[in-house]
């Protein structure tokens, strides 16, 4: 290297791209350098190179720290290094690079010049506000904490406790993301309306679960509103409630808000939230944390600030930088300790980690290296094994998420709301006018204004707003082959399907760090639907969609439940015939 000084090379989707053709690289040169990846869950965060065993240089994702594209950073970040430029990926041959040569260069040099410009600014940005230094970290949720940890983290006052094994398995079971769903498929003449700032709104609003936890056993008759926690309780929602709220995970893993009586870990405000909608629960056990005052609201409020401030002033990388330094803090708590590690290896440690329990796969890479992938901290780990992730404290990131899931719940449940996704609703009538801030966190702003709209399935929806343009989203390998009257044809018939031939560029082969084109074949159409169930009116036309019953009593509760079940039909016998409800029973 001609820069001996040089330690971190960045590039712009190195976890996806450059860093599996890099790793190879260097892994078939396994006589004269080591490496040493570090890979979770199928993605290449850092590659250290060394050299007759001493430290080399690393690779890292400059995309795991400013997650946006290249093109986007630039005009952000640096304007004045010029556009990013682009070339015609799908006309390229290998047989034509040697003509298109200098065409070429002169693209990946722009390409160099920007990211370089990019990765710059973002480190003087952060040293000059927060004396950070951005090439300590890899992501930008772990430049947050670091941000938080620094300036605004006081233990002494607000102790975020680490879980242990058996308290993190338990709440992770309570630790829900958004609410999506399609409650009406079609409708004309809509709101569409995003929440500013939710998760940081929430994280700044609402008291959060401080301390160390206390387990009980036996919640059965506590009273609900002397409990703050973490609790597994038997729910009933009553078939009269159109758009529930509690979340329930079926057998196939899949994020529903049924109807029903079923058993689940709940955060306690959404429980107190559900009893006050007209469900009834059960505690039955738990761990239970004091309630404090949140730890962020300093850390939100400057950020925040200090972006509307930017805004005002026109300053677009500042503005950058704060919003996605508040966005990312929350997501940071509820990492999960248990992942896919991807070791590269030579014989002697591929036979080492071949006898492990968590041990998944092996492949030979290279005559010097063997690619093994095992997993961490898995939940049948024994607790000797259990290496939790500094500052993984999952407590409070499932109380934001259920905190956000209430602070929605009013408009969710209105009788016209046709669509949800976490922070969004589509409303076929207005919200008041005190409601509405594009400045003020919390509050909502009118995305669209929708002439038409279809919504298929979540995330799958189709808007034509009044100043004509067409917003098309659909999630899956299928996003870019959908148009707007593929989505009109599955509004008429939600069961057509049809095979349309696709290629992948960029298909990764994990196995043996190798990335190629693939010919594939893609399904179009829409799944049968687990969240909620398609009506249809006496035409056979789609209208609108109703929730799913659920009854799923697996437990070791089994005499606690029928208990409450009897008294429920004791108490249902009773008011038939004209007596007294003793509804405090029932809590």
């Amino acid at each position: 290297m001609k820069n001996k000084r040089l330690r971190t090379v960045y590039f712009h989707n190195f976890s996806r791209f450059d860093g599996i053709l890099i790793l190879r690289y260097y892994a078939e040169r396994g006589k004269k350098y080591k490496i040493k990846p570090l890979v979770r869950n199928h993605k290449l965060y850092e590659l250290k190179v060394y050299i007759n065993d001493k430290f080399l240089l690393r690779f890292r994702d400059s995309c795991t720290l400013l997650p946006s594209s290249l093109a986007s950073l630039g005009r952000t970040l640096c304007p004045e290094l010029g556009p990013k430029g682009s070339i015609p990926h799908e006309d390229l041959d290998v047989s034509d690079l040697r003509a298109k040569s200098e065409d070429l260069i002169n693209y990946l040099r722009q390409d160099i010049l920007i990211l370089g410009g990019v990765m710059l600014k973002a480190q003087e940005i952060n040293w000059s506000k927060y004396q950070i230094d951005i090439e300590g970290v890899m992501t930008v949720s772990a430049l947050s904490l670091k941000i938080f940890r620094k300036k605004y983290f006081d233990d002494n006052i607000f102790h975020i406790n680490i879980p242990t094994q058996n308290q993190d398995t338990f709440i992770r079971r309570g630790y829900y993301g958004g609410h999506v769903d399609v409650y009406k498929p079609y409708g004309e003449n809509l709101y569409y309306y995003d929440v500013n700032s939710l998760y940081p709104y929430i994280m700044k609003s609402y008291p959060m679960p401080c301390g160390v936890p206390v387990w009980h056993n036996n919640l059965e008759c506590q009273d609900l509103d002397n409990l703050f926690g973490f609790i597994e309780a038997y729910v009933v929602c009553p078939a009269s409630i159109s758009h529930p709220f509690l979340p329930y995970k079926d057998k196939f893993g899949t994020l529903i808000f049924p109807t029903g009586k079923f058993i689940g870990i709940f955060y306690s405000e959404e429980l107190k939230f559900a009893r006050d909608l007209g469900y009834h629960i059960i505690p039955l056990r738990g761990y239970l944390f004091e309630a404090m005052s949140s730890p962020f609201e300093g850390i939100i409020s400057d950020l925040y600030e200090s972006r509307l401030e930017a805004k005002k002033r026109g300053d677009e990388p500042m503005t950058f930088i704060y919003k996605i330094l508040m966005n990312s803090l929350y997501g940071r708590f509820g990492m999960n300790p248990e992942s896919t590690v991807t070791e590269i290896c030579n014989q002697k440690r591929y036979e080492e980690l071949m006898k492990m329990d968590n041990f998944q796969s092996a492949e030979m890479l290279t005559e010097n290296y063997y690619i093994v992938n095992y997993i961490t901290n898995s939940s049948f780990a024994e607790d000797d094994n259990w290496k939790a992730p500094k500052m993984s404290a999952v407590q409070l990131a499932a109380a934001v998420t259920a905190c956000a899931r209430i602070h929605m719940y009013p408009y969710i449940s209105r009788p016209d709301c046709y669509y949800t996704d976490t922070d969004s609703v589509v409303l076929g009538c207005p919200l008041s006018d005190d409601l509405i801030s594009s400045m003020e966190m919390g509050k909502f702003k009118l995305e669209y204004f929708v002439k038409k709209g279809i919504f298929l399935a979540p995330k799958s929806y189709m808007l034509e707003t009044v100043d004509e343009q067409h917003v098309i989203r659909h999630k899956g390998p299928a996003k870019d082959l959908v148009t707007s009257e593929w989505f009109k044809k599955q509004l008429a018939d939600p069961s057509l399907t049809e095979l349309i031939p696709t290629h992948v560029n960029f298909r990764i082969d994990w196995k043996k760090f190798q990335i190629g084109k693939k010919d594939i074949l893609i399904k179009l159409g829409l799944p049968q639907s687990t969240k909620r169930e398609n009506v249809y009116d006496s035409e056979n036309v789609w209208i609108e969609t109703r929730p799913i019953n659920v009854i799923d009593l697996g437990s070791k509760d089994a005499t606690t439940i029928l208990k409450y079940e009897l008294l429920r039909l004791s108490v249902s016998q009773s008011t038939t015939e004209g007596q007294k409800t003793p509804t405090e029973a029932l809590y």
